[in-house]
């Protein structure tokens, strides 16, 4: 099952969050952080949304999360989407990165298997112009091991 069908819009990277984008071509997650503050926060802005700081920078994240919610789509909300119902919108709770959570998709779960708190982690899979996206994988609760790539 994937949830990227041909002709699905690739990202366009803004000054803010282009490291996120060239991270992810290297199968990596890597997560806003404020160096004053200690703070991980996503989106990614010019400055710490807990403190105001602009000493920021960008590190590396397990990618292990948890389902925090989600949404089974049984309707195309873009043109690339239809005959892909149902579908998943899923919002991972990264493990390490204090508070934050990234809108995805478990790939690799049929609606019945999703569920609030079932472990995750990233995998990247190409967009239509072949860029990677970061989407998310079921993984045993007691795993431990480094990302995983496609």
């Amino acid at each position: 099952m994937s949830y990227l069908p041909e002709g699905l819009p690739s990202p366009h990277p803004t000054l803010d969050d282009a490291p996120f984008w060239q991270a992810c071509q290297q199968q990596q997650l890597v997560i806003r952080h404020c160096e004053s503050c200690h703070q991980f926060f996503h989106p990614p802005l010019p400055v710490c949304q807990k403190c105001g700081s602009s000493n920021l920078s960008w590190k590396p994240v397990s990618g292990h999360g948890t389902v925090y919610t989600y949404t089974i789509g049984h309707y195309a909300v873009h043109p690339s989407l239809k005959g892909q119902a149902p579908y998943n919108v899923s919002v991972v709770l990264l493990d390490d990165a204090d508070d934050v959570r990234l809108v995805s998709n478990v790939v690799d779960a049929e609606p019945p298997l999703l569920a609030i708190g079932l472990p995750v982690t990233v995998c990247f899979e190409p967009a239509s112009d072949g860029s990677l996206l970061p989407r998310f994988r079921r993984r045993a609760a007691d795993t431990s091991s480094p990302q995983e790539g496609v």
